[in-house]
């Protein structure tokens, strides 16, 4: 094997940072893990810079021994490589690229009045998530820590900015920090001026165009990994610098790209601890608060509905179960269960027979909530039956996308005639696509690669900038020489399904101040 045709994807994602490894056939050859999960300290939700650096050792080190395991050499090299991670958020660094606050990741809902005030002032909607959003509510707040700030990071950002030393972003990940023109393929120029002029006395030593990275179009050279860059990554001193680096990018970024979903008029959703819709536009929609406006990683317009909670609380309810087996005696693995535990939902009744959830761990932007309780209720004629229970906790996981997903349809009439989905809420067979199925009553599809998820979409940016022939766009590339002959699985609910998440959403949206009330009071 010829180490210097294959390309590394490595995505931080929520739960896990992951590794892949692909070959010139774009076939995953190894892969690694690490698992980490936020904390929610001082009211931020976060991670520790040292677990960035800490997990992304191990996660490579489990890929080389995989890699090793499998073909009986070190891995030292490969033809290119690219970072990816969690999109939005804010790292703001020094003037030696030291951390000058906690990280701040998607899921916290701290900056409602700085959003408010930008979407306001832009004519365009800043979610409470974006790192422009995150960086107006310190100045808002006084934070001291912005007189010293030199530059604007994600998680993708900052891992790529330590591996290569060059500052830039791709411009999906670019577009979550602030809002870029699809003409120019950069920050959009108005906005700058504007946000400036609404600093410009607060006697700060930069303006915003100094703090926000570079933006690159997939299949641009984005750096090569220094010494420094290749020794934090692997200690052992196996891996050599000098590997070509593809823009770093954001996970809708590279789940677009890992389900083909980049040319206009596609779509996808991510169904992980967030879940997502994106759907790739050919023309200018109208402000909503619940729809983000970003990029595909080479620079169209996507209209994207983001949701916080997703698989969080079917996670907390699958620990319970597995210990309530486990003191029973029962050796079921944790894979195993989660089969189970999806499985039985297609035997429930389409509206959930009376039971409802809401699967809020943290706040929800989309139906304008600043904090979450998980709450699950029940009717006291309801059907209170493991089936019910788990057919509510993933139709409840795909209610608030639903719902930003009928603002596209309705007001904006943008059809939604199939989607192509990835992430863990589909890894059981058929449940999660029939239940997404349901809620958008369209057919939904899943490719054979789709379970590799973002590392896999970070190595096909990699290759694409490696591989790449003149003139040729990311949407062909991947539509004809990656997918082409792609193995795909297309479910379509039944007519009965789709009128019982309608029967349920009703429930669900009238249900929400109790959401709420839970939220203020408890």
């Amino acid at each position: 094997m010829d180490q210097k045709e294959l390309s590394l994807g490595l995505e931080f994602g929520s739960t896990r940072i992951k590794a892949t490894l692909i070959d010139r056939c774009f076939i995953p050859v190894a892969e690694g893990s690490f698992e980490w999960e936020n904390s929610y300290e001082n009211g931020v939700w976060t991670y520790p810079y040292s677990e960035i650096i800490g997990g992304m050792r191990d996660c490579y080190a489990d890929l080389k021994k995989n890699f090793a395991d499998k073909y009986g050499v070190p891995l030292t090299t490969f033809g290119a490589a690219g970072v990816s991670g969690m999109m939005h958020g804010y790292i703001p660094l020094g003037p030696e690229d030291q951390p000058l606050a906690p990280f701040r990741t998607w899921r916290n809902t701290l900056t409602g009045r700085a959003a408010s005030e930008l979407t306001g002032l832009f004519g365009f909607n800043i979610p409470q998530r974006w790192s422009i959003a995150h960086l107006y509510q310190a100045a808002l707040d006084g934070e001291r820590h912005l007189f010293e700030l030199c530059r604007l990071a994600t998680v993708s950002v900052l891992v790529h900015l330590l591996l290569t030393g060059e500052y830039v972003a791709g411009i999906g990940e670019a577009s979550g920090m602030f809002p870029v023109d699809p003409l120019t393929n950069d920050y959009d120029a108005r906005m700058e001026r504007i946000f400036d002029g609404l600093i410009a006395d607060r006697g700060y030593p930069w303006k915003l165009r100094r703090v926000l990275p570079r933006v690159l179009c997939a299949g641009e050279l984005a750096g090569r990994l220094t010494p420094f860059g290749a020794a934090m990554l692997d200690p052992s001193g196996d891996l050599k610098p000098g590997v070509p680096f593809a823009p770093p990018e954001g996970d809708a970024g590279t789940g677009m790209v890992a389900t083909d979903s980049v040319a206009a008029r596609t779509g996808n959703v991510s169904a992980g601890t967030s879940d997502f819709a994106m759907i790739v536009t050919d023309r200018p929609m109208g402000v909503h608060r619940e729809i983000d406006v970003v990029a595909t990683p080479a620079g169209l317009p996507v209209a994207m509905v983001h949701c916080n909670n997703c698989t969080s609380d079917i996670n907390a309810w699958a620990g319970l179960f597995g210990e309530l087996a486990s003191a029973l005696g029962s050796r079921i693995s944790r894979n195993a269960l989660f089969e189970l535990l999806f499985t039985r939902a297609l035997e429930g009744d389409p509206d959930c027979g009376g039971l409802m959830n809401y699967n809020y761990v943290s706040g929800e932007g989309v139906t304008g909530l600043d904090a979450g309780r998980p709450l699950f209720t029940r009717t006291p004629d309801s059907r209170f039956t493991l089936s019910n229970f788990m057919r509510t906790q993933l139709l409840s996981a795909l209610a608030t996308l639903k719902i930003g997903l009928d603002i596209l349809v309705n007001e904006e009439n943008i059809p939604i005639d199939t989607l192509r989905a990835h992430g863990g809420f589909f890894r059981t067979r058929e449940v999660g696509q029939r239940m997404l199925s349901a809620a958008v009553g369209a057919p939904v599809s899943v490719t054979a690669t789709a379970g590799e998820g973002g590392p896999y979409g970070m190595a096909l940016l990699a290759s694409y900038m490696l591989m790449k022939e003149e003139g040729e766009t990311l949407e062909r590339f991947l539509a004809d020489r990656v997918f082409a002959n792609a193995r795909t699985v297309t479910v379509t609910a039944s007519g009965e399904d789709i009128a019982g998440f309608a029967a349920f959403l009703e429930r669900y949206k009238k249900g929400l101040p109790v959401e709420r009330a839970a939220a203020e009071l408890l």
